[in-house]
């Protein structure tokens, strides 16, 4: 008998992407279904086998992990993927660093980076049209989706990219979801505000910065609403595990992760930029309490030092 960690925070974000959920089936059908069960199975299963060994619990945040990266998947990737994937992402990403509160990456995040970089070919094959709950859908190319067509010079109707009518992975697609998400976490105080306004402002003022100095490769503002960089903002960068402690951190954490994907997005050869962007984050989580602390316990050394007497009486 699997025995759970409660975590009423974990619940919270669990509730937060249930609408996301049920639009995904509407959107891909059984896809959604089957992939969600091969990574909740995996990913329970492989926490519960390290736990095992310590005699301890599985987390509720596993079962975060896994809804979090079924969903950052095309509808027809490989279920033999995703099993690998959630297995590296809780085995590597968790398990080896000592289980839940201890791993310094996101697991989820740590996963979809391997994924993609393993699988990149077949990845760009997995993506369908939408709709109608996957009833004859047929196969697109990674081309198809907004952020491609974009990159190509292409306009994409705002509309599609608010009502999540696009092709694209299982729950990044409905922005006006993920907005309500967002703001449900923020108002339960399950999610850090700080990094979610810091994280869309950093990518915000960084391609307008792009777009100002003429890059060639400068995506238009539309761009921050297609593919992952809103769901990652909202539901990854903020896992308090990964993220920094301190809450003056969160600023600087947030627009580190934001530039960054912006930065990659648009002059590397990997189409999104969100997952190396947060993994970057998170390589610099503890640096930057270490820094804020620094002057934060500076600044009231300063102000109590004694001024210095004018004059040389």
């Amino acid at each position: 008998m699997i025995k759970f960690l409660k975590q009423p925070m974990m619940r919270k974000v669990l509730i937060a992407l249930a609408p996301i959920y049920l639009f995904s089936i509407w959107m891909y059908g059984l896809r959604v279904v089957a992939a969600a069960v091969v990574v909740f199975i995996c990913g329970i299963a492989t926490e519960w086998l390290f736990e095992r060994k310590r005699q301890g619990k599985v987390s509720e945040a596993v079962l975060v992990s896994c809804a979090l990266f079924a969903l950052a998947f095309p509808p027809k990737t490989p279920l033999w993927i995703l099993a690998v994937g959630i297995i590296f992402a809780v085995a590597m990403a968790k398990g080896v660093y000592g289980g839940f509160g201890r791993n310094i990456f996101n697991p989820a995040i740590a996963g979809r980076a391997f994924v993609y970089i393993s699988f990149a070919i077949v990845l760009s094959r997995a993506y369908t049209g939408f709709g109608n709950f996957g009833i004859g859908a047929v196969d697109v190319l990674s081309s198809a989706t907004p952020l491609a067509q974009m990159r190509a010079g292409a306009k994409v109707p705002l509309s599609s990219l608010v009502f999540g009518l696009r092709p694209g992975a299982l729950g990044e697609s409905m922005t006006l979801l993920i907005v309500l998400a967002g703001v449900y976490l923020i108002l339960t105080k399950t999610a850090s505000w700080k990094i979610i306004v810091s994280t869309l402002v950093g990518g915000a003022v960084t391609n307008l910065i792009l777009l100002a100095v003429g890059a060639a490769k400068a995506l238009p503002m539309e761009s921050l609403l297609a593919g992952s960089f809103l769901f990652m903002s909202v539901f990854m960068a903020t896992d308090p595990v990964s993220a920094p402690k301190r809450q003056q951190s969160h600023y600087v954490y947030g627009a580190l992760i934001g530039a960054t994907a912006v930065l990659i997005r648009t002059f590397s050869a990997f189409p999104e930029g969100t997952s190396f962007a947060i993994l970057f984050g998170n390589t610099f989580a503890n640096l930057i309490d270490i820094a804020v602390d620094s002057l934060v316990k500076k600044a009231p050394a300063q102000a109590k030092a004694p001024a210095k007497p004018e004059g040389g009486a």
